[in-house]
């Protein structure tokens, strides 16, 4: 089971995930939307998404749990030794 989880930065002004310009390093960073500016680069707009960040990496944790344990289940079924809660 592939699952690809996408997540876009957003301004922590305006909202917007898609008006950003920047420079070749990514150093410097604006929202033409709003005008914002991180002057911090990218590095400053994944503080501001992390909560974000942190919700795509709890989902994807629960994902994989859930997987592993049934692929457990499944490669032990029959057994009478090992039993799963």
């Amino acid at each position: 089971m592939e699952t690809h989880y996408k997540g876009k930065l957003r301004c922590a002004t305006c909202g917007s995930d898609s008006h950003f310009e920047f420079n070749e390093d990514k150093s410097y960073i604006k929202c033409s939307k709003c005008n914002r500016e991180y002057l911090g680069g990218y590095d400053e707009l994944m503080q501001f998404n992390q909560e974000t960040i942190d919700e795509i990496k709890n989902e994807i944790v629960q994902n994989v749990k859930k997987e592993i344990t049934q692929k457990l289940k499944d490669a032990f079924r029959g057994n009478k030794n090992i039993k799963f809660k």
